[in-house]
């Protein structure tokens, strides 16, 4: 039995069958052999794997492997117990324990039956389609799809709401809980076992067997989608088996996939679907299911009472197949029911559920899908990005233009039914009125000592300081607004009145002199995410700040809340679940992980492993380079990097190392404002010189630009279209789709091998993640600079103030150094993730190879270089000038010739 020494933690065998569609390389069953480990004792694992490497298939044969491994040593262990302590002949035991497998084995048949049916119904209709046959004719729906439903006005009073004790909140929740379903369809998802938003269970519900399952996760749909791409390569034995027919290796069973995604992904409903933001349509989706919505304007889409069997159906084709996003949608299509809600049935039965970031992260998503991670595996793919991912989702901000305009459309609704009102109504209506005044006045207050492009740290004090603000008790006002539906009443008696109002007069006026029609909700309700920022009032100080902003352009006003401690929101995930798996292309540097995310938990429940590349060291030259062509030293720091001498060093550089680097060569700037000035700088034609500097580099590559940079415009004083041509040496492209299409083309182009093209793009750009320069597309990927964050705008103050304080309160000491000391590790460790992102562009599978220099003297240093990722650090050279730079550039890509 192959180990690995304990220093790694791992003592699995390196020689288990993990059913991977190819032999694995050395570093895949590295990874395989680290997560089974990692799952298998429960821990939390950090795992690293250069892309290239077949990272996703890694990540699923060791999860399912375990999975199936685990379901079947379980299984027979329960045999046992159930047989242990019975005072019976043993022969008697051995055949009540054969009975109960062989009842397990028929129950299995049974569904892979009915599945492997469903599969054969797919096929058939997609050969159908393939072969041009019509599709079914749809059942005629309502002649309003989006179900708005015109009717009386009195639909929008709110209902009573006398007390704030319990019996208010079931009495509410007899119409709609905080799901939006209604009582009819909260009751068929009961039938299916299911208890929407509410974990808890009462002893007549039906209980439907929760699989143990893995949770994977990723950032973006089509991240998932490729996962589920992979997921179809992967033939894995049963759990539960007969011991002869497993050990032929005849027997399979299709690994049971469902991926979730949102409403936006999910929603059918043409007249809802089409209103594209995600929150307009979540709202719509929730309008449409209300007691007040007439029947016939509900979403015919809507699972009920007689379309229970087709819910069913549902189930079993989602989890027949493997689908990604689409598919599910285009399932919920053909059947004519909504996937969004008919999919959360496939839920239980199924082993692994792919969905985004959103949907596992934030609490009351996996509340409304009825998602549990209690002991089972959560995966999370691309995770370099996880703490800005948790900081982003439960942040929150608000413009002083949504506060006026929400406190106007509270105004036109108080003014309508001010004094039917009643009670509690009344009370909390008035708070939600002096809470927005409050924050409005503040904002207000600073639109004159703030000057444009500003931000400052706000204290709480200074949002609640109008007047009978500090007597309003937030946590009962926001329950208030979420169980009274405020919001959705307010806008939807606005667009109400203003659709009446534009049949009598467009100039008619309300009795205060408020034009409705200028009150029109767009596509959002506003006063919904003015209520979703109100939440953030709640917060303790300790987790995160308030910000005022005013906008550089626009002059603004933003009142922005940012979290800056996501260790408890995803504590929560990591207790639930047995195992929590982070893994990602470029995960260094590591530390933060365990200091901001895991501090809570002992070292011996963290696993961290980087994987080498599978390329061989030969293949990739790394190179720190410290001077330019002129012999300046490279610092490229804020202070210096603007400096004409520095600007043009870099030029005279950039066109000595692309000369000696074939094919497609990516440079990425740190910030767009810097590639504009370099850009500018560059194509001036300084006296005595025939050229520019921009000129030199076209001539010895064709540039294109990174999207967002304003110099990717075309130039129409020449009355060029340069965004019709794909192979102009200067095309400059609106969208990165396009930039990408048109450097692949110039660089395939076969009147001018091996020249290539020159890309410039940014760190933390659209083309710094998640794109594949592979191949010619990137023979050379050279980092300009170090990508620091502004230590002096107000967010990144607070962030290494809370960085530097929880360090201190961690070591129990007041020696400021030890803060410091935390804060400049935090602040390095943002900048080379970011780094490490872009340098991970190059170099995508095992035949590749390509060169990387950073220019910065800043990366000859220790501490800066032991954060690139292990792959990179094995081959990286001493720092050098470009002279030397050049002349290994030349070697290494002679030896590549050969």
């Amino acid at each position: 039995m192959a180990e690995r020494d304990d220093a790694t933690g791992l003592r699995a065998s390196a020689t288990k069958d993990f059913h991977h569609p190819f032999k694995p390389y050395d570093v895949q069953t590295q990874l395989m052999v680290s997560l089974y480990q990692c799952i298998e004792e429960g821990k939390v694992g950090i795992f690293e794997s250069p892309t290239g490497e077949g990272k996703s298939l890694s990540l699923i044969c060791g999860s399912i492997t375990w999975l199936r491994d685990h379901k079947r040593k379980a299984f027979e262990e329960d045999l046992e117990v159930e047989t242990e302590d019975k005072d019976e002949p043993d022969w008697m035991l051995e055949h009540a324990k054969n009975e109960r497998r062989q009842k397990a084995l028929r129950s299995q048949a049974d569904l892979e039956t009915r599945l492997e049916k469903i599969r054969e119904r797919e096929r058939r209709l997609k050969a159908k389609y393939e072969n041009g046959e019509p599709q079914r004719k749809r059942v005629k729906r309502s002649k309003d799809p989006e179900g708005s439903g015109v009717g009386d006005e009195d639909r929008f009073i709110l209902d009573d709401y006398e007390s704030d004790d319990d019996a208010s909140k079931i009495k509410k929740r007899q119409k709609t809980d905080d799901s939006g379903l209604s009582a009819e369809t909260r009751a068929l998802m009961k039938r299916l076992g299911l208890t929407v938003g509410d974990n808890s269970r009462k002893e007549d519900d039906v209980e439907v067997v929760d699989e143990l399952k893995i949770f994977y996760c990723s950032r973006t749909h089509s991240q998932l989608s490729q996962f589920a791409s992979e997921l179809r390569r992967v033939k894995v034995p049963p759990a539960i088996t007969e011991e002869e027919i497993e050990s032929q290796g005849s027997l399979e069973e299709a690994i049971k996939h469902l991926t979730l995604g949102s409403r936006k992904n999910l929603c059918i409903n043409p007249g809802v679907q089409k209103l594209g933001n995600a929150t307009a349509i979540n709202e719509r989706c929730l309008e449409l299911q209300q007691p007040e919505t007439s029947n016939n304007h509900k979403c015919a889409y809507l699972p009920t009472k007689e379309t229970e069997a087709v819910v069913n159906d549902f189930r079993d084709h989602a989890i027949a197949t493997i689908q990604d996003i689409e598919e599910i949608a285009s399932l919920g299509k053909r059947m004519e029911i909504c996937p969004y809600y008919a999919s959360r049935p496939a839920v239980k039965p199924s082993e692994v559920v792919t969905l985004p970031y959103p949907l596992l992260l934030q609490k009351s998503a996996r509340e409304a899908l009825d998602i549990s991670l209690k002991d089972h595996v959560v995966v999370i793919d691309e995770a370099h990005n996880l703490i800005d991912a948790i900081t982003g989702i439960y942040s929150s901000s608000v413009t002083l233009g949504q506060l006026k305009r929400s406190r106007a459309q509270l105004g036109v609704y108080l003014q309508k039914f001010r004094n039917r009102l009643k009670g509690k109504n009344r009370v909390y209506v008035t708070q939600a009125v002096r809470l927005l005044d409050s924050l409005t006045a503040f904002l207000e207050s600073r639109a004159a000592t703030l000057v444009q492009g500003a931000e400052d740290i706000v204290k709480i004090g200074d949002l609640m300081n109008g007047k009978g603000v500090d007597q309003i008790n937030l946590f009962k006002l926001t329950k208030y607004l979420q169980e009274s539906k405020l919001a959705r009443k307010v806008d939807g008696y606005v667009v109400f009145a203003q659709e009446q109002q534009q049949q009598q007069s467009s100039n008619q006026r309300n009795e205060r002199g408020t034009d409705v029609s200028k009150l029109n909700r767009g596509t959002m309700p506003v006063l919904t995410h003015v209520q979703g920022f109100l939440v953030a009032l709640m917060n303790p100080s300790s987790e995160g700040r308030f910000f005022v902003l005013k906008d550089e352009e626009t002059g603004d006003l933003t009142l922005k809340y940012m979290l800056l401690d996501p260790t408890y929101h995803f504590k929560e995930i990591v207790e639930e679940a047995r195992a929590v798996i982070l893994a990602g292309g470029t995960m260094s540097p590591m530390s933060d992980y365990t200091r901001y995310l895991f501090s809570y938990l002992p070292p011996s429940q963290i696993v961290a492993l980087s994987c080498g590349h599978v390329v061989p060291p030969s293949s990739l030259m790394a190179s720190p380079i410290i001077t330019g062509s002129t012999g300046a030293e490279f610092d490229f720091t804020f202070e210096k990097r603007n400096s004409d001498n520095t600007i043009n060093n870099l030029g005279q550089t950039l066109a000595d190392f692309i000369s000696k680097i074939p094919d497609g060569v990516v440079v990425f700037f740190p910030s767009y404002t810097y590639l504009d000035k370099c850009i500018s700088a560059w194509k001036r034609q300084f006296s005595g010189s025939t050229k520019s500097l921009w000129a030199t580099l076209s001539d010895i590559k064709p540039i294109f630009l990174e999207a967002k940079s304003a110099h990717n415009k075309p130039d129409t004083s020449k009355g060029a279209d340069l965004t019709a041509s794909r192979s102009a040496p200067d095309a400059l492209h609106a969208s990165a789709e396009n930039t990408l299409s048109a450097y692949a083309a110039t660089i395939a182009a076969p009147s001018r091998p091996g020249r290539g093209a020159l890309l410039l793009a940014v760190i933390g750009g659209t083309l710094s993640e998640g794109i594949n320069f592979s191949d010619s597309l990137g023979r050379g990927v050279i980092v300009v600079g170090l990508p620091f964050p502004n230590p002096r705008s107000a967010e990144w103050k607070a962030k290494m103030e809370y960085v530097k304080q929880r360090a201190m309160t961690t070591a129990a000491t007041a020696d400021t150094a030890v803060g410091d000391a935390a804060a400049r590790e935090f602040y390095e460790n943002a900048c080379m993730r970011a780094v490490n992102q872009c340098l991970g562009r190059a170099i995508r599978h095992r035949g590749d190879y390509a060169a990387i220099l950073l220019l910065d003297r800043r990366y000859a240093a220790e501490r800066i270089r032991q954060k690139l990722p292990g792959w990179i650090k094995s081959s990286l050279r001493s720092p050098a000038g470009v002279q030397e730079g050049k002349r290994g550039l030349q070697s290494f890509f002679q030896a590549k010739a050969r």
